[in-house]
């Protein structure tokens, strides 16, 4: 029997024990053949009409994803070397050569790598159409007909994966030469010390955390600490201060209340419990450094996920806000606009809702009194008239009314950022420095404009009787402002318009922002979803194997228990209440990480983003859930196995 012989044996006989590290390594070979596919096909620059974001997002994307996954498969190796060790060691014991056990778990790691390859390979290439599809539809492309896999894909997945393969089955290799015989037969035996509580370290554990957490819900503009420390250097500290929070709430924490609860002694000498909490408290020191960078890692992958759906998810009312006609430009020439007019008229697929031709003043205004420190004192205001403003209100839909009379005047500014946005109300400008000045004092700010950013300045609202005499003093332009249905399916109909009118038309389109932000948001939740699955099938596998590691050294302890009267019961009780407690740390405290950096983002960026965060924390629940059953039952099975 030759030593690939042996090594293929075994990988048959411990095949369900690497079964999720497998299928986990599969799913990471197919989520990078395709986004290196995507990468170098053509009919996907053709869909995409040329993007660069495309092309430049996969490569980033997948250097992020061969980083991770050959530090996902080198770690995963270091937990099958402990069960590997007494095996090694017996071997040895037999007489084999340290160079002959080198190579034969070489000759393992390596066929698992290869055929791990093949398997994703040919998945991936079953599977990328379908992921193609998906990613035109959330970037709101056509379906792509004519995809075909690269062989530059193919060449440039094989080399990736057969380097890391190659790297991580000579890390098995130097196992035999790493630990003395006697070692390998006490592997079971390692780290088996009760660890020391102590309340100074616990309470510092929350120190740390809660550090971080307070300076991440600060408000950026106003807080002294962010300004004492810098823009630069206060994230860096938020994250150190989390993480090492979180090693210590793992390392210290745990302990001490694991230590607290067998106070309780009713609780404690109930069934099982005094087995389960001795189990956890002997082992959770020699886990805090997995749980921990399962835990930021788990948060890191929230965050950026839900952050990515949030844009997907606010796309649609982000567009609306910056385009509240379906199309706006500014009229220079009568037979142009009468030519997109009939375009307009003929679309199929669009019934036209509406069309208002604005008179609009484009007036310079001292804006001195407005204390804005980051605009410079002479702004240009597009200036409408009370009775413009309530037309194209009521005909967009909107309940809002003006009454203005002499100098009073509203602001309307849908891009308004409390802190860094003047403070309008109260506030006095002097509109025609130049000319016959006439101040006007803002009565009302409105966070939304009934015209098109695109296409105007800064949009302010006067008094019918004030646009008449401001009328006499300045030049007027005209805007034709349109609503038609489907607007969010304009494709052509916006192109065509482009074609008709002149730049100077400034011309602006609820599709073209809409279009732009799926592009870019579609292009980011596909990215981070698929990404994020791979982190949190290798992190569930992780504490999978973590777990297994252990039963497999428990095994022996659960053979006493049995003959000492404990039913099969009572150990699958204890069994997935030990688990359980591994399991929900890290996704606790991923969880409460996330939600603190998203509610530091929404603040921020001004979006509510509870909905699409929900949904992917429970999404990412769900997924735990499914790994902590398996890894429930194999613990059990490893434990109840009788020879």
């Amino acid at each position: 029997m030759t030593l690939f012989s042996i090594a293929r044996k075994n990988i048959r006989k411990n095949f369900t024990n690497y079964f999720l590290y497998f299928a986990s390594m599969i799913f990471s070979i197919v989520i990078y053949f395709t986004f290196v596919s995507l990468k170098y096909d053509t009919a996907i620059q053709s869909a995409t009409e040329g993007s660069t974001k495309i092309s430049s997002a996969f490569s980033g994307a997948a250097v992020v994803l061969i980083i991770f996954v050959a530090i996902f498969i080198w770690y995963s190796n270091s937990f099958f070397t402990r069960k590997r060790k007494k095996e090694v060691g017996l071997y040895s014991l037999l007489g084999v050569r340290k160079k002959q056990i080198g190579r034969m778990l070489f000759y393992e790691n390596f066929l698992m790598g290869v055929l791990a390859l093949l398997a994703g390979m040919a998945l991936g290439s079953v599977l990328t159409r379908f992921f193609v599809s998906l990613l035109m539809k959330v970037m709101g492309y056509d379906a792509v007909s004519n995809f075909s896999i690269s062989p530059v894909a193919i060449i440039n997945t094989t080399i990736v994966f057969m380097i890391i393969t190659l790297i991580t089955s000579l890390q098995g290799y130097r196992l035999i030469y790493r630990f003395k015989l006697i070692e390998l037969f006490h592997a079971d035996q390692e780290g088996e010390r009760e660890p020391k509580a102590s309340w100074i370290t616990a309470i510092l554990s929350l120190v740390f955390i809660g550090t971080g957490y307070w300076l991440a819900l600060q408000n950026l503009l106003e807080s002294k600490a962010w300004a004492a420390m810098g823009f630069m250097l206060t994230p860096l500290v938020i994250l150190m201060t989390v993480i090492i929070g979180t090693y210590l709430l793992f390392s210290t924490l745990t302990v001490t209340l694991l230590k607290l609860s067998r106070n309780n002694k009713n609780r404690f000498w109930n069934g099982m419990n005094m087995i389960g909490v001795s189990q956890l408290l002997y082992r959770i020191k020699g886990n805090a450094r997995t749980l921990t960078i399962i835990a930021v890692l788990s948060a890191t992958t929230l965050t950026a996920v839900g952050t990515a759906y949030s844009f997907y998810y606010s796309n649609a009312s982000s567009a609306q806000q910056a385009n509240p006609n379906s199309m706006m430009w500014i009229s220079h020439d009568s037979s142009v606009t009468k030519r997109a007019d009939e375009r307009i008229d003929s679309a199929a697929h669009h019934e036209l809702l509406y069309h208002v031709s604005v008179p609009v003043l484009e007036v310079d205004a001292d804006v001195r009194g407005l204390n804005d420190v980051f605009s410079h004192d002479i702004q240009t205001y597009s200036v409408i008239s009370q009775h413009d403003f309530n037309e194209l209100a009521k005909v967009q839909g909107r309940k809002d009314t003006i009454t203005l009379s002499g100098e009073e005047a509203v602001a309307l500014d849908p891009a308004y950022y409390e802190g860094i946005s003047p403070t309008y109300v109260g506030s006095t400008v002097t509109l025609n420095p130049d000319k016959q000045e006439q101040q006007i004092t803002f009565k009302e700010l409105k966070k939304f404009s009934v015209l098109n950013m695109g296409t105007v300045y800064s949009t302010v609202v006067v008094s019918d009787e004030l646009y008449t005499q401001l009328l006499k003093q300045t030049n007027t332009i005209l805007l034709e402002a349109y609503g038609i249905s489907n607007q969010d399916k304009a494709k052509q109909l916006t192109e065509d318009l482009e074609g008709i009118l002149p730049e100077s038309a400034s011309f602006a389109s609820y599709y073209h922002d809409y279009a732009r932000g799926m592009e870019s948001s579609g292009l980011l939740i596909f990215m981070g979803g698929f990404l994020g699955l791979v982190f949190l099938t290798a992190t569930g596998s992780i504490i999978y194997f973590k777990q297994l590691t252990e039963a497999n050294s428990d095994k022996a302890r659960y053979q006493i228990l049995y003959k000492i009267g404990v039913n099969r019961r009572e150990v699958k009780k204890s069994i997935a209440q030990q688990v359980l407690f591994i399991f929900a740390l890290p996704l606790a405290a991923g969880i409460a990480h996330c939600a603190v950096a998203l509610s530091a983002l929404s603040k921020l960026l001004h979006m509510n983003l509870v909905i699409p965060v929900v949904i992917c924390m429970a999404v990412y629940t769900c997924v735990y859930l499914i790994y902590y059953v398996v890894t429930v039952r194999s613990y059990y099975k490893i434990v109840t196995k009788i020879k």
